[in-house]
């Protein structure tokens, strides 16, 4: 304090001042009685060596109060004068006999001040600059007995710094900042080029991650075409939310084929930064989601898982630990009853949660407008694509450029410059040989036809007019995969991968086993195959691009394509690093060329998008009022309409309620649901209130077709009054799902003959649910039955048939073979049977009549979502790997979920045959969070186990209940 210094400086200008008089005046008096200088204070205790500056010095500071002064100060004044107080203390002891002479006296004061008249200012000098540093560096340290006035200021202004370092740490989780790459780490930007090789994002990236409704966290929707990059700008949100914020995250896609991959290719990422990775597809995923207390977690999930996810987190009042959303194929929205449930999942978040952020990504959309309104959003657009895309049309052997600009949208470009025999002309008037010839092999070709068996039928008719050198093409890399693909189907090969995969050409379809799909797939994207004929279906699942992709026609199946639709095929064209362009043609007929559709389908803007909630007789609309009752959301017609005001539909409802009024379809559906007795109407003086009945919580929380809900519950209830153990056939009837029936069509003599290998008491079940052996045989021979017969069960029964031959023998060929059905088809019916099966356990956990099936159902699902032997479960687990890699693993010593984590990838791809070094480390990162996943699991239940309840009673307590 500078006034303290200023009175210190005085303090020592006046001593000296006093030295120079003593000093002339002893010179000039030498017999003078100097004592008379001295402060009047009794002598008699000084010593003859005391150093009178010290408090001299202090004596100069007056008797001026100190209540301004700090702590520290307080402290300085206080003990300098305990010090003198000590030293004349002690003196007093030494010298306890007064001076008698005082000649004497008057010598020794005389001798002591010519001896140290010039040495005393100087040491007191030091020694208070000594002591006022060392009071002053322990400013802070050095506790002090100071008024209650001054410590309660103190206090009053360390509160205050408190609570601004709080303020600041609540801003910096809001708006955190962690590096350079985004406000990530930098260490997330090297990630990205490790796993990913991306050492650059693109401009429109970088526009739209620093876009002001990103950095405050509102809703976005953000449309670009395919390959734009789309996904990359997601998982750069999704991992600040997961480790600047600490906020869960959920991933929505569309089909458990892309789940799959993207939980391979984000568990590195978990692993290296702490977070979890939880799949949601099919079977998988855990209601509600283990809570866990130190990590941070991402859901990856289906449509229809990511709604029970949601529905389950709002129950358990977690629904906003979820930081973000992102949907991706937001245009999905108007897509039937899959559409409904994605407006259903986004309009509860909207609802319920303040602060859970969502994104979407779409395609470019006509009325884009009303999405953004619906969830409250910002748009970005671009139309970049890494690759320029040249779209045409092939009409005879003309080709056309897609023009906008032109009157007729078409431009002439080229004719085809191709030899075609008369026999060729036959087998292949569109040319397709002529344009795959253009590209392949040294391209890769996509070529879209509108049946499965027409893929089948193009990819055999290329292979018979191609050159042979097409077959020393990588013929070692061939050989193998087709070894992996007779590996897969347990020593069985598909005829026309046979015959094609040696020309480099495969199909790609739903008839075949998802391990073969992924080991075509693989083998397209490492160059080893160079044409696949596929699907639709493709070009919204995986990314697999093309240099040249050819639509067969403007037909799927029998409906003409939608824009949408056209351009997400189109867009499959260019390889971003590998090709300077991509070219789509679209083959037209004669009578196709002057159709407004086929101009609209490659100029027109694109589709509106509209909500789904009344397809399907308002199915979507009533599941949807029935978890929001159920889910305690509302609990009256008019919050119900509260609710609803909120969504899609309401927005769009002068066009999808023209016939009756939105209210009135909601009062029809309540009604529609009290007649079901899925939920209970009391009314009251101030209105109705609305409650879900336990058959209504069961439905939702399984997520049950309403229109199966009450059919299931009377399977069920009359399954438990006979229900057959000695066999899975009575419960496999139980969860073959109901919506499968209708593209059942069974072989009578195929069926009776499988009846009959049946057990008797497994017969005798077939016969108690209403498919006896009498009408069977008569079936079988022909002959017509009189007595009616429920179809519906008959059907279920002979599906459940498939999938208990299927559960005994674990070989897929084989069932096919003895079914004469598809595999693909028998694999769609045990993905959905797994399904379904989880949906009605979770059904039955909320009806207690039916407490047995809990434990059944449960090994049950574990078995028909991998259908292999049980030594091969706990590798299935594992995102990206399938019965014929787990069979390989296992052969090779790494039988268990740890083995697997605990592999070394080089080691791991130098052992598995035909491994790529890429895939082992995906499949051993996603071993290491499967494992992590478990033992997190394991540990959050322990801790419950041990936490001290919250309403422990007291003491008190316990004596009033007494």
């Amino acid at each position: 304090d500078s006034s303290v210094l200023a009175k210190l400086d005085d303090a020592e200008q006046n001593e000296r001042q006093r030295d120079v008089q003593l000093s002339a005046n002893t010179d000039a008096m030498p017999h003078l009685d100097f004592t008379t200088l001295l402060p009047s204070k009794d002598l008699s205790c000084k010593r003859p060596d005391e150093d009178i500056l010290t408090n001299s010095v202090i004596d100069g500071f007056g008797d001026e109060p100190f209540e301004d002064f700090p702590p520290s100060q307080h402290q300085f004044h206080e003990q300098v004068l305990e010090n003198a107080k000590k030293s004349r203390l002690q003196d007093g002891d030494k010298t306890s006999t007064p001076f008698r002479n005082t000649d004497c006296a008057i010598k020794a004061g005389t001798e002591r001040n010519m001896e140290d008249k010039t040495k005393r200012p100087t040491k007191a000098r030091r020694s208070m600059t000594d002591q006022l540093k060392r009071t002053m560096v322990c400013n802070a340290a050095a506790p002090s007995s100071v008024s209650r006035t001054v410590v309660l200021k103190e206090a009053v202004v360390s509160e205050e710094i408190s609570v601004a370092m709080r303020a600041m740490e609540t801003v910096s989780a809001e708006t955190p900042d962690l590096g350079p790459f985004f406000g990530l780490p930098t260490k997330v930007k090297d990630l990205m080029f490790t796993l990913r090789g991306i050492k650059t994002l693109y401009d429109w990236q970088e526009t739209c991650l620093n876009l002001d409704c990103v950095q405050t966290r509102k809703n976005l929707i953000y449309s670009l075409p395919t390959s734009g990059g789309k996904t990359l700008v997601a998982e750069i949100l999704i991992l600040r939310e997961l480790l600047c914020r600490k906020k869960d995250c959920l991933f929505v896609l569309p089909f458990i084929s892309l789940v799959q991959e993207k939980v391979r290719g984000l568990a590195s990422f978990g692993l290296e930064l702490d977070f979890m990775v939880e799949e949601y597809a099919g079977s998988k995923g855990k209601f509600p989601p283990v809570k866990r207390s130190n990590k941070a977690s991402l859901y990856i999930a289906t449509i229809e898982k990511a709604h029970s996810l949601i529905n389950s987190l709002i129950e358990t009042s977690r629904i906003e630990k979820l930081g973000l959303v992102v949907v991706d194929e937001l245009h999905m929205l108007g897509d039937g009853s899959r559409g409904a449930v994605i407006e259903m999942t986004l309009a509860k978040v909207l609802y319920i949660s303040k602060t859970t952020q969502i994104i979407g990504m779409s395609a470019t959309l006509g009325n884009i407008i009303d999405l953004q309104t619906f969830l409250r959003a910002e748009n970005y657009t671009n139309d970049f694509r890494p690759i320029q895309l040249k779209e045409y049309v092939k009409l005879h052997d003309t080709i056309y450029e897609v023009d906008p600009t032109e009157e007729e949208c078409f431009r002439f470009s080229r004719l085809l410059n191709f030899k075609y025999s008369s026999t060729m002309q036959k087998i292949d008037p569109d040319h397709i040989i002529a344009l795959v010839n253009e590209v392949i092999p040294t391209h890769s070709c996509l070529v879209f036809c509108p049946t499965k068996k027409n893929c089948e039928n193009v990819a055999g008719m290329i292979c018979k007019y191609l050159k042979e050198e097409f077959l020393q093409r990588r013929n070692a890399e061939k050989a193998v995969l087709l070894r992996d693909l007779k590996d897969s189907g347990n020593g069985s090969v598909c005829p026309v991968l046979r015959r094609t995969v040696p020309y480099g050409l495969a199909y790609h379809h739903s008839g075949l086993t998802s391990e073969e799909r992924k080991l075509v797939e693989e083998a397209y994207s490492n160059g080893v195959l160079c044409l696949l004929t596929c699907t639709s279906t493709l070009a919204a699942g995986i990314n697999l691009p093309a240099r040249r992709v050819i639509l067969r026609s403007p037909y799927v199946a029998t409906d003409f394509l939608k824009r949408s639709q056209y351009k997400q095929m189109v867009g499959r064209a260019g390889r971003a690093g590998i090709d300077t362009v991509g070219e789509s043609i679209l083959i037209l007929q004669d009578k196709e060329r002057n159709m407004v559709s086929a101009k609209s389908l490659v100029c027109a803007p694109m589709e509106n998008c509209y909500s789904n909630l009344m397809h399907d007789e308002g199915k979507g609309l009533l599941s949807l009022i029935l978890s929001l009752i159920g889910l305690n959301i509302t609990t009256s017609l008019d919050q119900v309409k509260e609710f609803l005001s909120g969504t899609l539909l309401h927005l769009q409802q002068r066009v999808l309620c023209a016939e009756k009024s939105l209210w009135d379809v909601v009062q029809q559906c309540v009604d529609l649901l009290k007649n079901k007795e899925l939920i209970t109407v009391t009314t009251h003086s101030h209105g109705q209130t609305l409650e879900v009945t336990k058959l209504g919580k069961a439905t939702y929380k399984g997520s049950v077709d309403l229109t199966y809900s009450n059919m299931l519950y009377k399977d069920l209830s009359k399954g438990l009054d006979g229900l057959l153990l000695n066999s899975y056939l009575h419960l496999v009837y139980l969860v073959t799902p109901y919506d499968m029936i209708s593209q059942c069509k069974p072989d009578w003599m195929t069926y009776f003959r499988q009846f009959t290998l049946l057990s008797a008491a497994e017969q005798k079940m077939s016969a108690a649910i209403g498919v006896p052996e009498s009408f069977l045989a008569r079936k079988a021979a022909g002959q017509t039955v009189k007595k009616s017969v429920n179809m519906d069960v008959v059907m279920r029964m002979y599906l459940a048939l498939v999938l208990f031959t299927l559960l005994k023998e674990t070989n897929l060929w084989s069932v096919a073979d003895k079914f004469q059905l598809s595999r693909g088809f028998i694999q769609t019916l045990l993905s959905s049977a797994s399904a379904f099966c989880s949906s009605v356990l979770h059904f039955t956990e909320e009806l207690e009549e039916f407490w047995p099936f809990k434990a059944l159902l449960t090994e049950l699902t574990r078995r028909l979502s991998y259908c292999v032997k049980a030594e091969l479960i706990p590798l299935m687990e594992v995102a990206g790997v399938m019965e014929a890699r787990a069979k390989q693993l296992y052969n090779t010593g790494y039988k268990t979920l740890t083995h697997l984590a605990n592999a070394d990838p080089a080691v791991l791809s130098k052992t598995i045959q035909n491994l790529y070094k890429k895939q082992a480390n995906q499949i051993v990162a996603s071993a290491k969070m499967l494992l992590n996943e478990k033992a997190a699991a394991l540990q959050e239940e322990v801790d419950d186990l041990l936490m001290i309840p919250l309403d422990l009673p007291t003491p008190s307590n316990a004596e009033e209940l007494i």
